[in-house]
């Protein structure tokens, strides 16, 4: 049980400020960050969830089926991420590439304290047996001061980043994959490349801070389980289920932007219009519906909107809007597991892009292009895609950030690896300073 308490703040964004800061001292921290961004569909403006007392962490095998049973047996709040590796736990695949994080393959805590902020109201829930430390608590993350706030807004890593596959192997592997679409293996397939940077120690909240201040993405994060973290600066949904309603917002289809106000305009309606683009996102559409289906009620499945254009801070973005119902019996968790993983990561047909994928990509993917989220105590989740990342396993002082594009049979090589590149831009910018 949680005792619940509500608190008007005058200053909210200082408020977030200390509060996140207030977390770092536990080992078990889910933080999500709507930044204020205009959405139709959001429950929260930010959410910070700390302090396991219980939790679940696993690799693949049977991942769904634990965290079911999980999920079912807690019936309270649980925060965490599923893996793109859990893949191999819904098809017969397999992650036989390098793997410099060593992040667990699912991982979810049911947390002692948790803070729901909508508007300049702050919603506590504390189990009981720690209500006793909720004032306290309060009293200190309200006197974090403003210098100290300052202070860790000032980054300068000064990494240095490597490629783990350089220019000339990339336009190889994209040949590859295209002669995989030309011979009707795949009609498109997420192609990712990873960054990275080894014997390198970051400030987790200082890099996440100036991450996000330079993205404000809908669905920034920062996770950290033990001595592992994801600083991310995601624009995108993968799915969210809200009584018998589910909804995904799959983003295929990107844009650079600029400064000037016209060519701005120009570049978002060159994107809404661009042929290659609009194929992208249908037919990745199109598997979100098939995914969709195996658990909605017939008939339910609809596009509520189709490649519509939205603006970041740094990229304009194409994202389609298809939505489900299930019926009262099917398990949240299943839901999930017919549709992981998502679309836009992956290509159609899915598992001959994922089998392709594996074989062309040079890293084990692990948390990128997995999820994090939440369920509520009632089943109700809202989960994002880990794009737009950056993850660091403290002990192993290692750093890495992936991007990724789809490729189609009219991809241009050059064009891909210079979309890659405006992906990259905010995380190289946060860490080579």
């Amino acid at each position: 049980m949680r005792i619940i308490q509500d608190l008007r703040i005058d200053n909210i964004e200082q408020f977030k400020a200390q509060l996140l800061l207030w977390g770092q001292q536990f080992d078990d921290v889910v933080w999500l960050d709507s930044n204020n961004y205009n959405q139709a569909h959001s429950n929260f403006d930010a959410i910070l969830a700390v302090d396991a007392f219980t939790g679940i962490q696993t690799d693949y095998h049977q991942g769904f089926e634990k965290l079911k049973e999980y999920q079912s047996s807690i019936n309270d709040w649980i925060f965490g991420y599923l893996s793109y590796d859990l893949k191999n736990d819904v098809e017969v695949l397999s992650s036989e590439n390098f793997d410099g994080l060593e992040f667990p393959d699912l991982y979810f805590f049911q947390p002692k304290k948790l803070f729901l902020i909508k508007d300049n109201t702050v919603e506590i829930q504390y189990l009981n047996h720690v209500e006793d430390e909720l004032k306290s608590d309060l009293e200190y993350i309200k006197n974090i001061g403003d210098n100290h706030l300052q202070r860790i807004r000032k980054v300068e890593n000064n990494i240095k980043i490597k490629l783990r596959i350089h220019k000339d192997e990339y336009f190889d592997k994209i040949h590859k994959m295209l002669a995989h679409i030309h011979r009707g293996d795949i009609y498109e397939a997420n192609f990712c490349q990873e960054f990275y940077a080894e014997q390198t120690t970051i400030n987790p909240l200082e890099t996440y801070n100036k991450l996000n201040s330079i993205s404000n993405p809908p669905f920034a994060t920062f996770l950290k389980c033990a001595d592992k973290y994801l600083l991310s600066a995601s624009p995108e949904r993968y799915l969210k289920k809200k009584g018998h309603k589910m909804l995904s917002q799959p983003i295929k289809g990107t844009s650079k932007r600029s400064l000037d106000i016209n060519e701005d305009k120009l570049l978002k309606n060159r994107l809404l219009y661009d042929e290659k683009e609009r194929s992208e996102n249908i037919m990745i559409v199109d598997l979100v519906r098939n995914d969709l289906s195996k658990t909605a009620i017939k008939g339910s499945v609809k596009v509520n909107e189709l490649c519509q254009v939205y603006t970041f801070d740094q990229v304009h973005h194409m994202i389609s809007t298809v939505v489900s119902e299930i019926e009262a019996t099917t398990h949240p968790v299943d839901v999930i597991k017919s549709t992981f993983p998502m679309g836009s990561m992956t290509g159609a047909p899915k598992i001959s892009a994922m089998k392709i994928i594996e074989d062309l990509e040079e890293t084990k993917r692990g948390l990128y292009s997995g999820a994090v989220g939440y369920f509520s105590p009632i089943g109700d989740f809202d989960f994002n895609v880990v794009i737009r990342s950056i993850l660091f396993n403290e002990t192993k002082k290692y750093v890495s950030y992936s991007v990724g594009g789809a490729i189609t049979a009219k991809s241009d090589p050059l064009k891909e690896y210079e979309e890659c590149l405006v992906k990259a831009k905010a995380m190289r910018e946060v860490l080579e300073g």
